[in-house]
């Protein structure tokens, strides 16, 4: 038996009829085929814009993770400016007491180096050992 090729699959598989069969939902009527599709896309559209501006607002460069990350490093350096002031303010004491205190300038004088004035005597006791 000799086929007619016309170039339709489907004509060869089913010669009753001119195409691939139609497949439709339950409760769609024949001409009324774009209407679900289209109001499913009024849902999509919208909804897929929504998803990516909040996921940009959380997660992006700018976003509520990186600027809630900002601020907790701000918090550490204004922590650690509050100490460096403090430490800044004990130092410029202690250098207008070594420009100005004799005592203070003797007192570091013995404790950190050692030193004894020429006429004083210096006792050293052995530590006892138990």
């Amino acid at each position: 038996q000799l086929i007619n090729w016309d170039g339709n699959l489907w004509s060869i598989l089913r010669p009753d009829s001119a195409g691939p069969p139609i497949i439709s939902r339950p409760g769609q009527e024949k001409g009324n085929h774009l209407k679900f599709p289209l109001q499913k896309r009024m849902y999509v559209i919208p909804a897929g814009c929504l998803a990516f501006i909040l996921f940009f607002t959380v997660f992006g460069d700018k976003g509520l993770l990186r600027i809630f990350e900002l601020k907790h490093d701000k918090d550490k350096i204004e922590a650690r400016l509050a100490e460096n002031k403090v430490e800044n303010e004990k130092l410029k004491y202690e250098i207008v007491a070594l420009k100005s205190d004799r005592r203070y300038l003797e007192s570091i004088a013995r404790k950190d180096f050692g030193l004894v004035r020429s006429n004083e005597v210096i006792y050293q006791f052995p530590t006892d050992k138990k």
